[in-house]
């Protein structure tokens, strides 16, 4: 992605405002959700916002467009707060990945009606990157490994004899996280050959016309 701020700046900043758009939306509707599962602790922290500067963490930002893995400011909450610690954390946790997906489909619609108008390449050069993102991120964090998304949730429907041991499973996660990010022995990474056909089903639905996958 980097790459394109000289070659194409024009896409270079399209992706970079489609990659801001989806980090701060993401986080944010973590925030929302731990508050009203009546923890204030995100409010405290000023990240019930929506101004990304709450939500971007400047390595993690740099990280993405140099090395396309990155990550976004974590949302802190307290499961001392919550009502039902293990299934609001979950829901607390669910609540990001849903929100991306959300606002890819609702931006899907828009596009698929922008593209009747006059303007329909105009539609799809700025909406199409903040789909994509928001569909890669969303998938991304669903995967059960522990910092993402995806290792609360699954702890939180899981038999809670059965959560405790998945829990312990937790101060391994970035082990995990990086073996399967980073690719072996010059191939693919391996958490690409785990999400990358959900997440090209996925775009073909949302993207008029296309079935391929454009990640920065």
């Amino acid at each position: 992605m980097l790459g394109d701020l000289f070659n194409n700046p024009f896409a270079f900043f399209s992706w970079l405002i489609a990659l801001i758009v989806a980090i701060t939306i993401h986080e944010f509707s973590h925030a929302y959700a731990a508050d009203r599962l009546g923890d204030p602790t995100p409010r405290v922290q000023g990240r019930l916002t929506l101004n990304p500067l709450a939500h971007l963490d400047p390595l993690g930002t740099l990280m993405l467009l140099i090395a396309r893995f990155g990550w976004g400011k974590p949302v802190v909450f307290d499961p001392f707060n919550l009502r039902h610690p293990r299934r609001d954390a979950a829901i607390i946790s669910i609540a990001g990945p849903a929100s991306n997906i959300l606002l890819a489909t609702a931006l899907s619609l828009i596009l698929r009606v922008g593209l009747a108008t006059d303007f329909a390449m105009l539609f799809y050069v700025f909406l199409q990157p903040v789909i994509v993102l928001n569909v890669f991120l969303a998938i991304f964090n669903l995967v059960p490994v522990h910092p993402l998304d995806g290792f609360k949730i699954v702890e939180g429907i899981l038999p809670p004899e059965y959560a405790r041991q998945w829990h312990e499973l937790e101060s391994y996660g970035m082990i995990f996280l990086l073996l399967m990010v980073f690719p072996l022995f010059g191939g693919t990474a391996p958490i690409s050959r785990l999400i990358m056909p959900v997440i090209s089903f996925i775009l073909s639905l949302l993207l008029p016309g296309t079935g391929e996958v454009g990640i920065i």
